[in-house]
Order: C-alpha cells, then structure tokens, then sequence
C-alpha cells in the first residue's frame, strides 16, 4: 500500500505571505506542527490516502486535471478547527472550478483509495494552515494575535496539482494545469519547467512577462530620474 496526499502548492505573494505568517506564529508560541523542517504553504485535496496501485492515482490525477486550466480563489482571512484537533488556518475561498476539481478528485480517487472522512463531503473547508498538532493550550493567545494582523485577501491561480508520499512528503508526481504535462519527481524540481509554466500562465492571463515588467518599471524610474 502506497501512503499518498494530494494537493496545490501556493507561489508568488501568497506563498511569500503565507510562509512570514507561519514562521512569525511558529517562533513568537514555539510550535512546530506547520513547519517541520520547512514551511511548505499549500491546499490538501484529497488524503491522506492509501492505494494499492499508485499509477492508478496519477492516472486519474492526469484524467481529471486536463479539463482544469486557470482555477482561481482567494486567500481571504483567518479561521480554524476546534474540534478533536485545533488548527488555525488562512481561509481559502474557492471558484467554482476550484471546487469542482477537489470534487472529481475526491469521487474518483475515493473508489481506487481509502481517503478520509471529509474526502467524501460536497462541503469542504478549502485552508492554508497556519498552526496545529502543538498548539494546545495556545490555541487562544495565537488566535488573538493573528486576528490583530491586517486580513489578507490574495488572488491566486495555481499551476500544479501536486501528488506527495504521505510520510515524508516527497513529490512524486506533479500535473502541471498550464502545460497539460505529467511531471515526473525531476522535472517538478526543474527551474526550466516551472520558468514555462510561470511564462504560459501570464500569457493566459493576458499578463506581461515578468522580464518585460521589470524592464517596463526600470524604464518608468529612469524617465522619473530624468525630471529631477
């Protein structure tokens, strides 16, 4: 049995703000729950997991991620669980197609797999966890500090669906939604991978590339330089 959990990492200012929030919060209460050896800000959709047949996983993983290409949502806020296990969480409000994609995922992967509980729901808490596992008796003076914190509200769309082994969270496999490309563990690590993705998610977005842009404001501050 293969141990699994699947998932969409955060990049850009939500994965810059996510990370300063988790290790402010780790080092200012001494808990470690969300960061063990890194921080790693991210969304679970499904798992953790077990399946006999790994390739199976991916397979519908790829099946499933073709039809998905630009899947918004928002980091918006804080919230929490405080039920059997206290987490605090940046709260994630999803698009419709956000939503749909966790959907599929979970009714497809949960008839090859043994999922969770809340695989199985229509109704899902989409989050980014900020803190648990060590944060009993601190629940209180954590969740007072970071509501003294501005609300951030940032746009995201992802650009992988991330499938991790569940134990030391090692990527496996990586399908990329810009490309429509199955990345193996190497090609999910490449910097010449992520720099097309990163390319061909700004031109679907009808955004100017980052090289142009930074020319574009270089230029912009010599013109203002040249009028002092």
């Amino acid at each position: 049995m293969a141990d699994f959990l699947i998932e969409l990492r955060l990049h850009g200012d939500a994965k810059d703000y996510a990370k300063q929030v988790i290790y402010d919060t780790a080092k200012k209460f001494r808990v470690k729950g969300a960061i063990k050896e890194r921080a790693v800000p991210h969304i679970t959709l499904y798992g953790r997991s077990e399946a006999d047949n790994m390739r199976s996983i991916v397979s519908e993983v790829e099946r499933i991620g073709r039809k998905y290409t630009l899947v918004p949502f928002k980091i918006k806020g804080f919230g929490y669980f405080k039920k059997e296990h206290k987490v605090i969480y940046l709260n994630v409000n999803p698009s419709s197609e956000l939503k749909e994609l966790r959907r599929e995922l979970a009714q497809r992967l949960s008839k090859i797999s043994t999922g969770q509980p809340w695989d199985r729901h229509r109704r899902f808490q989409f989050h980014v966890t900020v803190a648990f596992k060590d944060i009993d008796g601190k629940f209180n003076k954590i969740w007072r500090y970071l509501k003294t914190k501005e609300k951030p509200s940032i746009e995201q769309h992802p650009y992988r669906i991330t499938i991790l082994e569940a134990n030391d969270r090692k990527i496996l496999y990586e399908y990329d939604l810009i490309l429509k490309k199955l990345l193996d563990r190497g090609q999910a690590l490449s910097s010449y991978w992520k720099a097309k993705t990163v390319t061909r998610s700004r031109e679907l977005q009808g955004l100017p590339q980052e090289r142009q842009q930074a020319a574009f404001i270089r230029l912009v501050r010599f013109i203002r330089n040249l009028g002092n």
